[in-house]
């Protein structure tokens, strides 16, 4: 197999290059390699892992954009790149009873961009890696939706065989569920926001014995004096109002030093109970990165140069939340959705100069933040915009907020789908949520 170029990782931002670049090229110079099948936005997982959103008709089939952008899908995971001869490696895939459905394949490649994201930083914190949860893919999302469906199932039991006088239930009966969320970044702040309504909406589906503030006790945990650290302290503040208005623990200056099965404990020797517990505290590079034979930093990101290409590796470039990239200031560029697609629109600029006979771009890449929004449930959000004066912002907050955080999803697919056929999706969608449960029940 042989593309002139590849693309590895169908996130936000090397779909949308894949897609831009298959209009303009064609499928026969633009291949996306990436371990999945089909795409979700990945700041809308907190919704996948509440039940608010599904999957199966969110997630955009990589086939089915192949066909439509004109460009080449390759299903599996890159394992190993040879950067002299110019080929990397793409990993079997198997069935789930262990059958090879398709085998090992490698694939030459004239200019090869890594978009592969990013994964848990679990810090060497014992217990987080077996006893938590990480939401960095669907398959992530949908485990925690399952088991949470699980666990307020078992409650809702529990607490019927108490009403009706049975005392089978005993000392072991659930008299609610403890949720820990593990991180106050965007991440940690959305999903506790959104499991809190949620669990609103599920005791109106079926679980009627369900008190929701009283019976789902969520509590976030910050290592930071604040949550939201990175944004100004009048996001955080608005946030942490939010959050406690609706019955949501935060906890900050704390310090997680060991996760068991039932329990969260801290350096001060706080312990918080547990039944479900999600790890949001910090993201680092694929570790599969460093077996590639590139450069990579000490967070294990691919170190890249100013036009985003690898450094001392010809033909390799990355982008999005594996790259090391630097601002102008020399600070590193933050793992943001924006960050992503400007740096794929910085790519499709270079790899059309190139096909075109031109030289790569001379201007380097310049990250420009235009803000953060931050969605605290399905009817409000907070968050600052960045204006024209450097330095300067202003915060948002309500209706005009959440409007806002719902267009960049909306931008998104207009990125990978186009205009009209975005249009036609998300009216669809509208219509079809009226005739849907409000959250996934099975």
């Amino acid at each position: 197999m042989q593309s002139k170029i590849v693309i590895v990782g169908g996130g936000a931002g090397g779909l949308e290059l894949a897609c831009k670049l298959g209009r303009k090229l064609g499928r026969e110079n633009v291949m996306l390699v990436d371990s999945r099948l089909y795409h979700v936005w990945k700041p809308s997982l907190h919704e996948v892992a509440a039940g608010t959103l599904d999957i199966h008709q969110e997630g955009l089939s990589y086939q089915m954009l192949a066909h439509d952008r004109g460009f080449t899908f390759v299903y599996g995971a890159m394992t190993a790149l040879d950067a002299a001869a110019r080929r990397l490696t793409v990993a079997a895939v198997g069935a789930a009873d262990g059958e090879e459905v398709i085998p090992e394949r490698s694939i030459g490649y004239e200019s090869l961009v890594i978009a592969v994201g990013s994964t848990s930083n679990y810090f060497g914190v014992p217990g987080a890696r077996e006893n938590t949860i990480s939401l960095n893919a669907t398959e992530d999302a949908e485990r925690f939706r399952l088991r949470l469906l699980r666990l307020l199932t078992q409650v809702e039991l529990d607490k019927e065989k108490s009403g009706a006088g049975v005392t089978s239930a005993g000392a072991g009966a659930r008299t609610g569920l403890d949720i820990v969320i593990i991180g106050g970044g965007a991440t940690g702040v959305e999903l506790a926001a959104e499991l809190r309504e949620a669990s609103g909406v599920y005791a109106a589906y079926g679980f009627n014995r369900l008190q929701v503030q009283r019976d789902v006790r969520i509590t976030l945990i910050e290592g930071a004096p604040r949550i939201l650290a990175p944004l100004p302290e009048r996001v955080s503040g608005a946030a942490l109002r939010l959050l406690e208005q609706r019955a949501i623990k935060v906890v900050t200056d704390c310090r997680v030093s060991s996760i068991d099965r039932h329990h969260v404990s801290d350096s001060q020797g706080n312990v918080y109970p547990s039944d479900l517990c999600v790890w949001a505290a910090g993201i680092r590079a694929p570790e599969f990165l460093g077996s590639l034979g590139l450069p990579t930093t000490r967070g294990g990101q691919l170190d890249v140069d100013a036009h985003l290409r690898v450094k001392g590796v010809a033909g390799v470039y990355a982008l999005g939340d594996c790259a090391a990239c630097f601002d102008g200031d020399g600070k590193p560029v933050p793992p943001r959705a924006q960050a992503a697609h400007q740096q794929a629109d910085y790519l499709l600029t270079t790899f059309m100069n190139m096909a075109s006979g031109h030289a790569p771009q001379k201007k380097p890449y310049v990250y420009r933040d235009y803000g953060s929004l931050v969605s605290i449930g399905h009817q409000t959000t907070v968050g600052s915009l960045m204006g024209s004066l450097r330095g300067a912002s202003w915060f948002v907050e309500g209706f005009m907020a959440r409007i806002m955080y719902l267009s960049l999803h909306l931008l998104h697919h207009k990125a990978v789908l186009g205009p009209v056929r975005t249009g036609v999706m998300a009216t669809a969608r509208f219509l079809i949520r009226r005739t849907t449960p409000l959250v996934k029940l099975h």
